[in-house]
């Protein structure tokens, strides 16, 4: 009989659950409009909600001047942060404590004296902010683009808290070669790796895959990579709304997984969508 089964671990993390409870009490508070620096999560859906509620997107904070500014999951550069509590009625913090960390070590790496190498994906906020804590840094996303940096004799490497551990191991090889001392800091956030591993156990079981969460979302788009990888029948869908009955023929095991930024009503009514269609 067919079935569907949700992943031991899926769904929103810790730093979003407490990003979206600050913006929520933000909005009850009602002494001032509420922005967010960014979207405050990657999740297009719960920011449109927001949007809608009148917590509205910025992307710089002279367009919050006055207001209450949540500054996003992913964190900001310090210099977008001293600009918003000068502007800024009130700033609320919402950086992920995962996020902090990395800043931190970045910061650290880089007063020691490290070349700082961030393993990620160059252009995503969290990257980019993590940049601007450790002037010099760069960003590395393959372990071919390890082997092409210049030698230098110290070298500290940070991660970008959605990457994998393969994808780190594979980078971290490779700088071998191109420094004489090497100091890794495995930022990657538990979440990540649990909703990961959880993922591709039940991938491997399944006849279909269903990933919820933002195409812009960077552990979602992993999330479907490993689905996809053990199951080639996987969708990464951003809501019920997008299920096609087709997907289901003649499977008998749906497996079901979200981002960390995908709340649990999201996956509820994807989960109810799918036993509809499988007839259940």
């Amino acid at each position: 009989m067919a079935s569907v089964e949700v992943a031991r671990e899926a769904g929103a993390c810790y730093g979003v659950e407490r990003a979206l409870e600050m913006t929520e009490d933000a909005l009850k508070d009602g002494a001032s409009r509420v922005r967010t620096l960014g979207p405050l999560i990657h999740n297009p859906r719960v920011v449109a909600s927001l949007a809608e509620r009148g917590a509205a997107v910025v992307e710089d904070p002279r367009d919050a001047a006055g207001s209450t500014l949540v500054l996003r999951t992913h964190g900001v550069t310090p210099a977008e942060e001293a600009e918003a509590r000068e502007l800024c009625s009130s700033v609320v913090d919402a950086t992920c404590p995962f996020v902090k960390k990395v800043h931190r070590a970045a910061e650290q790496l880089s007063g020691e004296g490290y070349r700082v190498v961030i393993v990620g994906e160059a252009g995503h906020p969290e990257v980019t902010a993590t940049l601007a804590h450790a002037p010099g840094a760069v960003v590395v996303g393959t372990a071919e683009e390890a082997l092409a940096l210049p030698h230098a004799r110290k070298t500290g490497v940070v991660v970008q808290t959605t990457q994998s551990a393969a994808r780190l191991a594979e980078v971290v090889s490779a700088l071998l070669s191109r420094t004489e001392e090497l100091r890794v800091v495995n930022t990657i956030c538990e979440a990540t790796s649990g909703h990961q591993g959880a993922c591709a156990e039940l991938a491997a079981r399944a006849d279909v895959m269903v990933v919820i969460g933002g195409r812009n979302s960077a552990n979602t788009t992993r999330l479907a990579e490993i689905a996809a990888a053990a199951c080639p029948r996987t969708h990464h869908i951003e809501g019920a709304d997008e299920l096609d009955s087709s997907w289901f023929a003649g499977a008998g095991l749906v497996g079901v997984t979200a981002g960390a930024s995908t709340p649990a009503s999201q996956i509820r009514a994807v989960v109810a969508a799918i036993k509809s269609m499988m007839g259940e």
